[in-house]
């Protein structure tokens, strides 16, 4: 069973089926149709980086898969056959702490940090040993208005191509 919601992070979740708004039926190409609230679409004004047009996005993990799930998919509304792997970038380097001017922020309105929510993508190869997360661009998620933007982090000590696989390996001992 696919649960549309966002993961519970710093405290934070919301399934998007539960609280008012208008259902909208998606049919995505990895996950089958998906019954969504319309008001907790992830919204992304100026799009992703390489797909501008790309909009609006919602989370999807498997709720039954494991009670520790840490790869959701960041699944497009604008384009069904689109969706990404995902991760809290805390999960896989615990010290992960950007630095993020203002300005890069913005359109995202004002942040409670308990309502700030950071991904980063997930890439896995054939030979899944060399599984990276991009932790040079991650996705800024405001969870209180749905607001969301891609950026990239002027620090070189986040690497595009982070490794992942034993890490995660490590975290399921």
């Amino acid at each position: 069973m696919v649960v549309v919601e966002i993961p519970d992070v710093l405290g934070i979740s919301m399934k998007f089926s539960s609280i008012g708004g208008e259902d909208m039926v998606v049919n995505t190409k990895v996950f089958g149709e998906i019954e969504v609230d319309e008001s907790k679409f992830i919204n992304f004004e100026d799009g992703i980086l390489g797909f501008p047009e790309l909009k609006r996005f919602m989370l999807i993990h498997d709720e039954e898969s494991s009670s520790d799930n840490l790869i959701s998919w960041m699944q497009s509304i604008d384009e069904p056959g689109f969706a990404m792997p995902v991760i809290d970038p805390l999960r896989v380097c615990p010290e992960y702490n950007p630095e993020v001017e203002d300005e890069l922020l913005k359109n995202l309105g004002d942040i409670k940090e308990e309502e700030l929510l950071v991904l980063a993508t997930v890439t896995v190869p054939p030979e899944v040993e060399k599984m990276t997360s991009n932790l040079k661009a991650p996705f800024i998620i405001n969870a209180g208005n749905l607001k969301a933007s891609q950026i990239i982090l002027d620090d070189d000590k986040y690497l595009i191509k982070y490794p992942i696989y034993e890490i995660l390996k490590g975290n399921k001992k």
